[in-house]
C-alpha cells in the first residue's frame, strides 16, 4: 500500500516485455550454439579479414561450458556444461588460437568413470550404479559436494588470473597457455561457504567480493575484501577479510545471487559496496535435502514477487553497514553497468528484469528446441533493461518524508522517505525505445580501468532478441541513443572494451567479441570494433566450433 501511495501505479505495470517489446516468431534453432566441441590444445593461426589495430597485444580469455554430457548422461541446465577456457593472443595485427578443458577434479572425475558424479546447479548426479543397493541408498542422505567446474569467468587476484563459479573452488591460471597451477579453496582463507565469480576493483588492485556462510542461526551476506599486495611468491588469498556481514531478512530463505555478470557486490561507488537483496530466493531446507528429494540445487530456488528489492549500503572503509535501507519493487537483476557518487547521492546503474524466471528457462532442453517451441520460450522469458536508481546518502531523521528527495534535475528517478530507516525508490530508463527492438540489454561493459565508479557516458552490452546475444549494442547516457552491430544469423558473445594507447575520450579504443554462427561449420570469429564508431574493423576467422560462452577478460602484454 505504501509504495502505491508514494509511487503512483508502478505495482499495476505488466512486466515491460508485455508492454515494450513484440512478441517474436520465427526464431533460428540454436542448438549448435549449446552442444559439446572439441578442445584445440596447440595454438592455432587464424585468418584476418580487415584490420585488426598493431596496438592491441595481449591475451583476450573466454570461459564458458563446453561439454555437456559424460557417456549416456546428460546434464539439464546451460549452466551445468563442463568448463572451457579460451585464450585469442592478438600480436602486431595477428590472431592465434588455442582452448583447453578446465582440469577440474569434477572434470577427471566425470571422464574417469564416462559419466556424471558430480552435481551441478541443474543436474543432480545419481547414485553410482556400480555401488550395492544400500550404498546408493545411503548415498541420498549424504551433503552434494560442491563443484569446482569454474565455468563463469577469469578474474584476478594480487596480479595473479583465477578462473572462477560461485562456489567456494577457483583454480589459477596461467593466461599465457591455460595451465591449470593451483585449486583454490576460499573457506581455507575465511569463513564462507563460497565466493562470486566477479569481484570488482578499487585503482590499486584491492578486490571485493560477497560470498554467503550458513551455519546453525541460519545464513548471512558477507563483503570479503583481499588486499593488493603478496606477502610471498606463493601467496594465494592470504590476507583476504570478512570486513563486514549482512542479516538477510528471511535467515532460512537468503537471496539466490548467480555469478553471471557482476552481482556478487551488485555495485561499487567509491565509498560503498552495495548489495541487492533481490526476490529470488533460496529454501535452504529444500537445497540441503536435495539429494533426499531426487532435486538439483535449482529445484531450490524460487521467485517471490510479492517481496519488495532492498539495496544495502556498507561503507567499504569502515565496513560499516549504513542503517537506512532502500527499497524498490520485486526485480531480478544478474549484472551491474557501473556506481558513482554525485552531489550527495549515489547512482546504481543496473541491467534489470521485472521478472525472475529467467534462469529456469535456461534448461539446455529449451536451448535445443525450435519453431514455434523456441518462440514460446522466448516470448515466457524476461527480457532485460538498463535502470538507474537514485539513493540519497545524507537522509536523516530530519530530513522530510513523503517527498522526492532526488533533486537532480537531469534525472527522473525518485527516492522518497517513508520511515525513520527506509527510503523507497523508483527507477530511472537508461534508454530510449529504440532498445525495445533489440530485446534489451545484458552481458554491460564500460571503459573500467577509467569510469569504474566515476560518472561516465557510454556502456555496450549484447541484445537478446533470442535466447542468447544476437547483437552488440553501444548506449550513450547523454542522449540514451544506440549505436548497433547486427548481422542476421550471427551471435556475439560480451562485449569486452580495450582503451587504446595515451585515450583522451572515454570511447577511444576497441570492443573485442566472439561470435558464432548455426549456418555455417566452424564459422567463428573474433570481431573486433571500433568503440566509438561502432564500425567493424576486422575479424580473426578462428576453423573451429565454439558453444556460446559466458564472460572474460583482455590480460595485455607487458
Amino acid at each position: 500500500m505504501l509504495f502505491r501511495m508514494y509511487l503512483g501505479n508502478i505495482d499495476e505495470a505488466k512486466p515491460i516485455h508485455n508492454t515494450k517489446t513484440k512478441v517474436v516468431t520465427g526464431l533460428e534453432s540454436i542448438a549448435p550454439l549449446i552442444r559439446t566441441v572439441e578442445e584445440t590444445p596447440e595454438s592455432i593461426t587464424t585468418t584476418v579479414q580487415g584490420t585488426i589495430p598493431s596496438w592491441i597485444n595481449g591475451n583476450f580469455l573466454r570461459n564458458g561450458p563446453g561439454k555437456f554430457e559424460f557417456g549416456n548422461t546428460h546434464y539439464n541446465h546451460w549452466f551445468d556444461g563442463m568448463a572451457m577456457l579460451h585464450q585469442f593472443r592478438i600480436q602486431k595485427g595477428q590472431v592465434t588460437y588455442m582452448s583447453r578443458f578446465l582440469q577440474s577434479d569434477t572434470y577427471k572425475k566425470n571422464s574417469e568413470r564416462d559419466r556424471i558424479m558430480m552435481s551441478e546447479f541443474g543436474t543432480l548426479a545419481m547414485p553410482d550404479p556400480c555401488k550395492n543397493f544400500f550404498q546408493r541408498f545411503l548415498s541420498r542422505f549424504e551433503m552434494i559436494e560442491p563443484t569446482d567446474n569454474a565455468s563463469v569467468s577469469f578474474v584476478k587476484y594480487k596480479g595473479d588470473y583465477y578462473v572462477s563459479t560461485e562456489t567456494n573452488f577457483m583454480h589459477k591460471v596461467n593466461p599465457e597457455n591455460l595451465d591449470i597451477l593451483e585449486k583454490v579453496d576460499w573457506s581455507k582463507f575465511i569463513a564462507v561457504n563460497g565466493a562470486t565469480a566477479h569481484p570488482h576493483y578499487d585503482p590499486d588492485g584491492t578486490a571485493y567480493n560477497m560470498g554467503n556462510s550458513y551455519g546453525s542461526k541460519g545464513a548471512l551476506y558477507n563483503i570479503i575484501r583481499v588486499p593488493p599486495e603478496k606477502t610471498e611468491s606463493n601467496d594465494t588469498l592470504q590476507g583476504a577479510k570478512v570486513i563486514c556481514s549482512i542479516v538477510p531478512a528471511n535467515k532460512s530463505h537468503p537471496s539466490y545471487y548467480h555469478s553471471f555478470g557482476k552481482p556478487g557486490i551488485p555495485a561499487m561507488s567509491e565509498n560503498y559496496v552495495v548489495f541487492i537483496e533481490q526476490p529470488i530466493k533460496m529454501d535452504l531446507l529444500k537445497i540441503v535435502t536435495c539429494k533426499i528429494r531426487g532435486k538439483a540445487l535449482n529445484k531450490g530456488i524460487y521467485w517471490d514477487p510479492n517481496q519488495e528489492t532492498v539495496f544495502h549500503l556498507v561503507d567499504k572503509h569502515t565496513g560499516e553497514v549504513i542503517p537506512m535501507k532502500y527499497h524498490t519493487k520485486a526485480i531480478s537483476t544478474f549484472h551491474q553497468i557501473n556506481a558513482f557518487e554525485e552531489d550527495g547521492f549515489l547512482m546504481l546503474d543496473i541491467c534489470c528484469a521485472d521478472g525472475g524466471q529467467a534462469i529456469s528457462n535456461y534448461l539446455i532442453q529449451n536451448l535445443r528446441k525450435s519453431g514455434e517451441a523456441l518462440d514460446e520460450i522466448y516470448n515466457t522469458t524476461d527480457r532485460t533493461f538498463p535502470r538507474r536508481f537514485v539513493l540519497p546518502l545524507n537522509v536523516t531523521r530530519d530530513t522530510p518524508t513523503g517527498q522526492n528527495l532526488n533533486t537532480r534535475p537531469s534525472s527522473s528517478a525518485t527516492c522518497i522517505k517513508i520511515s525513520a530507516d527506509k527510503v523507497l525508490c523508483q527507477h530511472e530508463d537508461l534508454h530510449g525505445d529504440e532498445l525495445y527492438e533489440y530485446g534489451g540489454l545484458e552481458f554491460p561493459q564500460i571503459n573500467y580501468s577509467k569510469f569504474n565508479t566515476r560518472p561516465y557516458r557510454y556502456f555496450y552490452g549484447c541484445g537478446f532478441r533470442h535466447m542468447v546475444g544476437d547483437s552488440l549494442l553501444k548506449m550513450d547516457l547523454k542522449d540514451k541513443t544506440l549505436k548497433v552491430w547486427h548481422q542476421k544469423g550471427f551471435y556475439p558473445s560480451e562485449p569486452v572494451f580495450v582503451p587504446s594507447p595515451d585515450a583522451v575520450e572515454e570511447d577511444d579504443g576497441v570492443i573485442l567479441s566472439v561470435v558464432l554462427t548455426v549456418s555455417q561449420d566452424k564459422g567463428t570469429f573474433l570481431l573486433v570494433l571500433d568503440a566509438k564508431t561502432f564500425e567493424e574493423l576486422g575479424r580473426a576467422n578462428v576453423p573451429v566450433n565454439m558453444t556460446y560462452g559466458f564472460h572474460g577478460t583482455f590480460s595485455a602484454s607487458p
